[in-house]
């Protein structure tokens, strides 16, 4: 198998909170944050697609913005309803998340479209019979599967992933008694990592604000056991990709400019603003202002 292509980068592009952190406090009306990101990184993971599906116009003009980077690929989080509301969907809400989805297919864009479940999503006859409709009616993408309940994780349901061409994402998450844990599983040649944090506190928290659940920043040596797992799905797959989700306040970015600079051994351009507010990115990168790195890719 030829030698695997690792994609990393922060899941998400568009948050307030990163002003005057990741990005320029005063960018100007010029400064397009997807197109500056896509300098640094080879993936973003579209978050908002889990909340409404994107227009064609939408994603044609994402496609666009990231151009320069020949190596770019979005993922895609499947839409909510067929996730979280399961038997909401209609097919209505299918052709409107597949309009938006097929025009960064034909651009050669989209890497992976994420089935992403709730931990209440576990092992039942009646939820992998409701997994196998869903697997079925998507076939047609690049798929990957993230459980969050520790019933998933036997090799009977990933031989069946397998014979299904899905692929299993690798988390890393607060663990309590049922939750998957860190593992290194490939089921398709497409890898997934993906780093939610580990916010004990608000993990499950009921009334904790959204953004207090990705509110964490990995250490150095927190990381070291998942650069040997992403090493290890890299073998195993045709492309790889790794995604940070711990993304208040920039921290998934941080981390994954680690990540890259760690993999590769070598120091790896950041945004600029990043090393005022975590100085520890000296030890991984070199600041870069807005388009100074337009040729990294190249």
């Amino acid at each position: 198998m030829p030698k695997s292509i690792i994609r990393i980068g922060p899941a998400g592009w568009s948050y307030k909170d990163w002003e005057g952190i990741v990005y320029p406090k005063k960018p100007g009306k010029t400064f397009d944050p997807l197109e500056y990101l896509a300098e640094f990184f080879n993936t973003i993971e579209i978050n908002s697609s889990f909340y409404r599906p994107p227009t064609p116009s939408t994603t044609k003009s994402w496609a666009k913005r990231v151009s320069a980077n020949e190596e770019f690929a979005f993922t895609a989080k499947l839409h909510r309803l067929f996730t979280h509301e399961r038997g909401k969907a209609t097919k209505k809400d299918e052709k409107e998340f597949r309009a938006g989805m097929n025009v960064l297919a034909k651009a050669g864009r989209l890497g992976a479209l994420l089935l992403q479940f709730p931990w209440s999503f576990k092992n039942t006859p009646d939820d992998r019979i409701y997994l196998a409709r869903l697997l079925e009616r998507f076939s047609d993408y690049p798929l990957v599967l993230e459980v969050r309940h520790s019933s998933w994780n036997t090799p009977e349901v990933y031989e069946w992933l397998a014979e299904r061409g899905a692929g299993i994402c690798n988390i890393d998450q607060p663990v309590f008694a049922k939750s998957i844990r860190p593992a290194a599983l490939t089921t398709s040649p497409i890898g997934y990592v993906r780093l939610h944090g580990r916010n004990y506190q608000n993990w499950f928290r009921d009334k904790a604000p959204s953004h207090e659940r990705y509110n964490y920043l990995y250490s150095l040596d927190e990381l070291d056991p998942w650069l040997v797992r992403i090493k290890e799905v890299s073998k195993q797959t045709r492309e790889t990709y790794v995604v940070t989700n711990n993304h208040f306040r920039g921290q998934g970015v941080v981390n994954a400019i680690e990540i890259k600079a760690a993999l590769d051994e070598e120091t790896q351009p950041a945004p600029e603003p990043l090393f005022k507010v975590y100085p520890r990115l000296s030890e991984s990168a070199t600041a870069s202002e807005p388009g100074e790195s337009g040729k990294l890719f190249e």
